[in-house]
């Protein structure tokens, strides 16, 4: 048994006992409650600012992405050319058999290369203009990212117009999403800090999954079925 696990019985079966004799769960378990009517301040005291060296930020993020069971594509930062995001883009569209695809607003379309001149239709979301039902009818949609922690292997995506609505990224069945190198960091409190604290934060760590009591697992239940996560640069 772990010791944080051995840690945390200890704990329950403390308070259970105090519970049992009738005093305060907390008393005697180093919790700070504070003081009745003031605001309580919240400790600050986790791991952040840290900078590990670009190639093993990349190198774990992918580690983590291929384990949620997501496929990854590595392309350069240039939009277009041999090698760019456009070029990487369009590749996982055609080997997905996509034909409709949406994007965000203020998604270049040149990230599509040249999916929309020879091989499908691009559908622009306006918000508020597509109803779920219409979503649906997606085969696809390729959005960016705001910024992506490497340790948790988490995309967060902040509603900004390359992003794309909510709604956008969870009800067609495959999700294309352009990670740019530079906007990826060490773990989640470095993520946060980036962001906008009132951004409606979608959070995506690998395709949408769950599994039931006998842990067979399913995939697509609550968003794509399948995430594909191209890193550029």
């Amino acid at each position: 048994m772990s010791v944080a696990k051995q840690e945390i019985l200890d704990r329950i079966r403390e308070a259970h006992a105090r519970s049992a004799e009738g005093r305060v769960i907390s008393e005697g378990a180093d919790i700070d409650a504070g003081v009745p009517g003031e605001a309580y301040t919240v400790p600050r005291d986790y791991i952040r600012g840290r900078e590990t060296p670009g190639a093993e930020l990349v190198e774990l993020l992918v580690d983590r992405l291929v384990d949620y069971r997501a496929e990854v594509i590595r392309c350069s930062a240039s939009v277009g050319g041999s090698g760019g995001i456009g070029e990487a883009v369009a590749a996982v569209l055609a080997e997905h058999g996509v034909d409709r695809v949406g994007i965000p607003a203020g998604l270049d379309e040149a990230w599509l290369g040249d999916f929309g001149a020879d091989r499908g239709d691009i559908v622009v979301d306006e918000p508020g203009l597509f109803a779920p039902t219409e979503l649906d009818a997606l085969d696809g949609v390729v959005t960016s990212s705001a910024v992506t922690s490497a340790e948790t292997g988490t995309i967060f995506l902040d509603g900004s117009p390359t992003s794309g609505r909510r709604a956008l990224t969870l009800v067609p069945d495959l999700h294309v999403c352009v990670v740019p190198v530079e906007s990826i960091v060490d773990g989640v409190p470095e993520a946060i800090s980036r962001l906008e604290p009132t951004a409606p934060i979608t959070m995506i760590s690998g395709p949408s999954a769950t599994s039931d009591i006998e842990l067979n697992r399913v995939e697509g239940v609550h968003g794509p079925r399948t995430l594909v996560v191209v890193i550029a640069g």
